[in-house]
């Protein structure tokens, strides 16, 4: 027998698996090529992190809780665990959710483990768009993944609206029948859509149904898809990295992804698994059996939506009731259609294209892979404030009255406030961020040329007392001056070459003004240059 046999049958068997496997798959390259890959380190990276290890939670947790659940409207007689519940009339929905919680090993847990991580991903997923947003981590190459990551937001709000109208208790039912009033004012085809959706007259009896299979289904196998898509994109273009000596556009600083990163990631992995845990078993969240099954006829007190979903509500209470009655008798209900035909999806394909609009109105078509600090784009930073504040103003909006009766005020008070807040607030706060930023590039570059308050009074021969002011590292003037400061674009002369005037199409100037508005004096404070930096040090000037 030849040694190579001899050699073969003594390789272990797992080396003979891989062998085999890296014969037709060609893992051995394939691993050879990517798993070194160098990621940068920074603790807010850790947002996406917390957002993907929640999503897994969700799915890992949802599988047990789906064994259990009994997603039909029939109904039946309760004669299960929870005494007080004892012999009224429910849908089985609403009774297989109580045999989870008091009936199933572990059901309770499991599902306040599903709920909890639920709200935590679309929390996490909310300040991590929010950091890719400030610090322009959405410019090319990376258009597409914020469109990949809004979409991904999106489909969480809509899945954790299903997954938690699913019990068919009084409150997720009076969710629904927000979500049935705002579909009827959808004009011309909302009551169409009621009656398909409903399966008849509201509730009907299919609602619990589909939400089931859009809930475990089709909005899962979606978002899976786009994650997948997500990261590979975030593999293929690099990751984005701060500002800092040695990291260009070029290059990436950071850590390999086997064995450094991978090793620190399944470590997070279970911390954030434990932090969920321990929220899920010593914090109550939406207690159906405490509320009751659903009945068209009555409303729960104080009912309000998860975070996510108050910034629709916001609109539709600070609405005002505006109601036409048309030729023919058809009633056009703009109280509803307004905020929720018109506002809302208006607000979501800003935010979707948000990244395309600004590479427009700038002209910047470069690819960027070094991070901005928020304070170097104002205006960027400042419109991201404002949104934030909007929606907080719409929040407080979807809670009017929670608020008026804790803090005993007239809800009519709140709403007028949210009326006005909602024209006023974005714009006051867009100002102040703003001021905010110049003031904090103005202190950047003082830092530059004169460099760091030491906190020491130093008196001077002829009596002046002054402060001593330490230079800066190398390292630190290098991440106070390697932004750019772009220039804003112009329209160019007013006339051509041969003296006639030219014609500015109204795109171009819109263009223009939009740009002097991102760019142009007033937006940005000019950065200390080297000849200034050089003329403070030969003492040429300083005080």
């Amino acid at each position: 027998m030849s040694t190579a046999t001899d050699n073969r049958r003594k390789a272990p068997a797992g080396e003979r698996v891989a062998d085999w496997a890296d014969g037709r798959l060609g893992i051995y390259t394939l691993a050879k090529t990517n798993m070194r890959k160098i990621f940068p380190d920074h603790w807010s990276f850790m947002l996406g992190e917390v957002a993907l290890y929640s999503f897994i939670i969700i799915i890992l947790t949802g599988v047990y809780l789906t064994l259990f659940f009994v997603p039909s409207m029939a109904e039946v007689e309760y004669h299960g665990a929870y005494v007080p519940m004892q012999g009224v009339r429910m849908t089985e929905a609403y009774a297989s959710t109580l045999d989870i919680n008091f009936d199933v090993r572990g059901g309770l847990l499991i599902r306040q483990i599903h709920h909890w991580a639920a709200l935590i991903f679309l929390a996490s997923m909310f300040v991590h768009m929010m950091r890719v947003f400030f610090t322009g981590a959405f410019r090319k190459p990376r258009e597409i993944n914020w469109l990949f990551g809004f979409l991904l937001f999106v489909l969480g709000m809509f899945t954790g609206f299903t997954g938690y109208s699913l019990p068919d208790d009084l409150l997720s039912g009076t969710g629904v029948r927000f979500m049935e009033g705002a579909i009827l004012a959808t004009p011309v085809v909302g009551t169409y859509l009621s009656m398909f959706l409903f399966g008849g007259e509201f509730p009907g009896t299919d609602v619990i149904p589909r939400f089931f299979a859009a809930h475990v289904l089709l909005l899962p196998g979606i978002m899976l898809g786009l994650l997948v898509a997500h990261l590979i994109l975030v593999f293929y273009h690099k990751h984005t990295q701060f500002p800092g000596p040695g990291k260009t556009n070029t290059n990436v600083v950071g850590m390999p992804l086997l064995p450094v990163y991978m090793a620190k990631a399944g470590g997070f992995f279970f911390l954030v698994f434990g932090v969920i845990a321990v929220l899920s078993a010593l914090f109550t969240i939406n207690p159906i059996w405490a509320l009751g099954p659903y009945r068209p006829d009555q409303v729960s007190t104080g009912a309000q939506p998860d975070w996510y979903m108050g910034f629709s509500e916001g609109l539709i209470r600070a609405m005002p009731a505006w109601e036409f009655v048309l030729p023919g008798g058809y009633t056009l209900n703009l109280g509803v259609a307004i905020p929720l035909v018109v506002v809302f999806p208006l607000v979501l394909t800003v935010i979707a294209v948000y990244p395309f609009i600004e590479s427009w109105v700038t002209g910047d078509k470069r690819e960027h892979h070094i991070l901005d600090r928020p304070r170097n784009a104002p205006t960027r930073t400042a419109i991201g404030a404002a949104w934030i504040s909007w929606y907080l103003v719409m929040l407080l909006g979807g809670g009017n009255d929670i608020f008026a009766i804790h803090f005993d005020m007239s809800i009519n008070a709140v709403t007028w406030f949210v009326r006005i807040a909602f024209f006023v607030v974005p714009v006051i706060v867009f100002i102040v961020t703003k001021r905010i930023c110049l003031g904090l590039q103005r202190r950047d570059r003082d830092k530059v040329l004169h460099g760091r308050e030491a906190g020491i009074i130093k008196r001077l021969p002829h009596g002046e007392f002054v402060e001593v002011h330490e230079p800066l590292s190398q390292q630190q003037l290098f991440t106070l001056t390697q932004h750019e400061q772009p220039k804003p674009l112009e329209i160019g002369p007013e006339v051509d070459e041969n003296g006639v005037r030219r014609k500015v199409p109204r795109r171009q100037k819109l263009r223009a003004r939009l740009s002097r508005g991102w760019y142009g004096e007033g937006s940005q404070i000019p950065k200390a240059t080297s000849e200034e930096f050089k003329e403070i040090q030969s003492g040429h000037g300083h005080h």
